[in-house]
């Protein structure tokens, strides 16, 4: 069996003395793992390097075998990517979210998303917005996506303010009040349409609600943890985004609307 794809590098453990297992994210076969001969070697090292963009042969004499990578660089950001915590902490973190996801499943849309995260990570200002988009999306392909287009209880479609613990649903500022306290905020730059940015308080409250959900429908019922890099790029985004010059909402808008 043979198939060939762009595929985004997640990770490498060494396997023997020169080869290496690399797992990677492809558009068509999900995310898939296999062996590098000589993976180890000086011309080979530099490649296979967390977040680079490769051209991947797979090769194996039945599907469910491990099998052979064979790989040419496509793109080379790694060293870009280790420039900032932020980078650094947010490939780490997304890679632990898709390894939630069935090997070998397809993910279009999160594959998509990543390189478009990859691309921009670099920018502090972008990459906690476009974290915790990339988190809702896993959400959601794991089955457990959350409706913040319209109010629960309304209808409606403004002044969406609230999330409903109990069923992941938006509810309008009016209908929610009474329960606020019970209530998980809503941030403003997640509201559909929605053309500002995140500030501290928006996205500290993004992360909130998205590890809400998570825990809940993910890592308690799995009985793992949450993984330790999604701490290490909360706090490093929102150290960058206190200090960092913000672009106006339209321009970072531009960058969220593509995943």
């Amino acid at each position: 069996m043979q198939w060939q794809d762009h595929a985004i590098i997640l990770g490498v453990k060494r396997h023997g003395e020169t080869s290496v297992v690399v797992e990677v994210m492809t558009r068509s076969r999900g995310r898939h793992m296999g062996m590098v001969r000589g993976g180890r070697s000086r011309s080979m090292q530099p490649v296979l390097q967390a977040g680079n963009l490769v051209e991947a042969t797979w090769r194996a004499r039945l599907h469910e075998h491990l099998g052979e990578f064979r790989m040419e660089p496509v793109t080379l950001r790694a060293a870009r990517l280790m420039e900032t915590a932020t980078a650094v902490y947010g490939v780490q973190a997304m890679a632990a979210l898709l390894r939630l996801l069935p090997e070998r499943d397809p993910h279009p849309h999160l594959y998509d998303a990543l390189d478009v995260i990859l691309e921009n990570l670099q920018n502090p200002a972008d990459a906690g917005e476009l974290f915790v988009r990339f988190e809702l999306a896993v959400l959601n392909d794991l089955g457990f996506g959350l409706d913040l287009t319209e109010c629960a209880a309304t209808g409606g479609r403004e002044d969406l303010a609230f999330v409903s613990p109990k069923s992941g649903r938006a509810v309008c500022r009016a209908a929610g009040m009474p329960w606020a306290d019970k209530m998980l905020i809503l941030p403003p730059f997640l509201t559909t349409g929605a053309v500002v940015a995140a500030d501290g308080d928006s996205l500290s409250a993004a992360f909130r609600l998205t590890g809400f959900f998570l825990h809940r429908h993910v890592y308690e019922p799995r009985g793992i943890q949450i993984a330790a890099a999604r701490e290490g790029f909360i706090q490093a985004a929102m150290k960058a985004l206190n200090a960092a010059s913000l672009e106006t909402p339209q321009e970072r808008s531009a960058v969220a609307t593509k995943i």
